[in-house]
């Protein structure tokens, strides 16, 4: 007799993400607060238009328009945004959000991922992800976490990988963004699935996976293929 997963016995509605503070070693992650954050996300991405590219929305053209802009997240009942503050600096860098909610199916999404260009590629970063990824998963009980973009967004579909997430396909014609085309990659991360990319998480996050100049001694796509 074939194994079925405890996810597919018994069905619990899982929890739906609420605003919360999530703390690591190198980031947290608190709700976006247009008060709290705006002066901060405003001088980290000054100047970097090009963020935006693969966003749906448009980059603010004063820091009054930006605060306007995170207040609109901050209300938003259907996403669940969060600052992302590097410990290094205290000052917000970024943002997320828990989208597409499904509670009663054990479905969520992790989107308008948005990192300045100091957060990029940094221990921070994948430490907010795999912060975000645990809280659906451990705490408020997901089946599915989900990560979509643009097709032709390549840093996010690798970003994806890196993370453990399995590509599922592309979905054609699947939306217009800014009055184009938009093919939208699918990913997904499963709970059955999780416990062995939390291992490779944890083991890159650790202090002895980097030396005295901070840099890794393993990456976190050799962890995941020797972890799964």
């Amino acid at each position: 007799m074939s194994f079925i997963p405890p996810s597919l016995l018994d069905w619990s509605p899982a929890l739906r993400p609420g605003p919360v503070t999530l703390r690591g070693r190198n980031v947290t992650l608190e709700p976006l607060s247009a008060e709290r954050h705006t002066a901060a996300l405003w001088e980290a991405m000054l100047s970097h238009e090009d963020l935006w590219t693969w966003m749906a929305d448009s980059p603010s053209t004063s820091q009054a328009e930006l605060r306007e802009a995170l207040a609109q997240k901050e209300a938003d009942n259907r996403a669940v945004f969060l600052a992302i503050v590097p410990a290094a600096t205290g000052l917000a860098a970024g943002y997320a959000s828990y989208m597409r909610i499904e509670p009663a199916h054990g479905v969520v999404e992790v989107g308008n991922v948005l990192l300045a260009p100091a957060l990029q590629r940094t221990t921070a970063a994948t430490e907010a992800m795999y912060l975000m990824a645990s809280h659906a998963f451990d705490f408020l009980g997901y089946r599915r976490y989900e990560w979509k973009c643009d097709a032709e967004n390549l840093p996010s579909r690798r970003a994806a990988l890196r993370l453990g997430f399995t590509f599922e396909g592309i979905f054609r014609q699947h939306m217009v963004i800014k009055g184009k085309n938009r093919d939208t990659a699918w990913f997904s991360l499963l709970d059955r699935e999780w416990p062995a990319r939390k291992q490779a998480l944890e083991a890159w996050l650790a202090p002895a996976n980097f030396d005295s100049e901070g840099r890794q001694r393993q990456s976190l796509s050799q962890l995941q293929t020797s972890g799964s």
